[in-house]
């Protein structure tokens, strides 16, 4: 049994955008392996249709699952269904701050209202999580914050500016935090993953932008991620406390490269997006 396993049955959990995509792929991670799990979206039909599709589900003998309607944008909201699941459990053992949208194509293209949306969600959405449930874990002394980012929090990604932009914040509120945080015995681990298989990769494009091909290509592969593997490798790094989950094994080495070797990245970034308009 993995060391994920032994660390999440019986444990209390929120995962924000947990109606699709990364988010419900956790919630059935969290929920086979014995989690009680609040699946939180602004949808909030789809945050129930993903739990009335996990094992059990109509017969009574889901574990603790269940949907709440929840926009991260509203800090209030965020903070009351923290308190909830506190009262429920006696404390809140995994907040997953992993709602986000995204806008793909030319900059210029972008609005003032896009540019306020996609900061809202994917910036001030993860503040108001780790606003709400990080004073709480200080005071037992435990638990695990768990940021959703992406390989665009890591690398450049032309065409994706806005995007790109929040993903770095998260990245760097996840790795500042846990200096901190692990004094008070609280976990903080970011989650970069790279063209995962989920409905963002063909919505927000701007001026005939294809966010499919282009997260693809842009990882030279012909498929996408299954998001159900990537959420067994996050419980696992959540498990062992591991600052970054970068997945596929591709994503690490690009982000190796990054590190080495800027210059290069920003030569081979600057062909892809001339290619990627052609």
């Amino acid at each position: 049994m993995s060391r994920a396993r032994r660390g999440v049955p019986g444990r209390s959990a929120i995962v924000t955008g947990g109606g699709s995509g990364i988010g419900a792929a956790l919630v059935r991670a969290l929920v086979a392996d014995g989690a009680h799990v609040v699946v939180a979206d602004i949808d909030v039909d789809a945050a129930q249709a993903v739990v009335d599709s996990l094992p059990g589900a109509g017969t009574g003998s889901v574990a603790g699952a269940r949907a709440a309607r929840l926009n991260v944008t509203d800090a209030a909201a965020v903070a009351a269904l923290v308190e909830e699941v506190i009262g429920e459990h006696g404390g809140l053992d995994l907040m997953f701050a992993n709602a986000g949208i995204t806008w793909g194509g030319d900059t210029e293209l972008l609005t003032l209202e896009q540019w306020n949306a996609i900061i809202d969600v994917n910036i001030r959405g993860v503040v108001h999580c780790v606003h709400a449930a990080y004073p709480h874990m200080i005071a037992r002394g435990s638990g695990s914050l768990v940021l959703t980012s992406s390989m665009g929090g890591l690398s450049p990604a032309g065409l994706l500016t806005s995007y790109a932009m929040t993903k770095h914040a998260v990245v760097g509120l996840g790795m500042s935090l846990r200096a901190e945080a692990a004094g008070h015995g609280v976990g903080v681990t970011v989650v970069c993953p790279a063209a995962v298989d989920t409905p963002i990769l063909d919505k927000g494009e701007l001026g005939g932008f294809d966010g499919r091909r282009y997260y693809l290509d842009g990882q030279g592969v012909r498929r996408p991620l299954d998001p159900d593997a990537l959420a067994r490798s996050v419980l696992d790094g959540v498990s062992r406390n591991r600052a970054l989950v970068i997945e596929p094994a591709r994503a690490r080495a690009t982000w190796r490269l990054q590190r080495l070797a800027p210059g290069l990245m920003d030569r081979m970034l600057t062909r892809y997006v001339r290619s990627a308009r052609s």
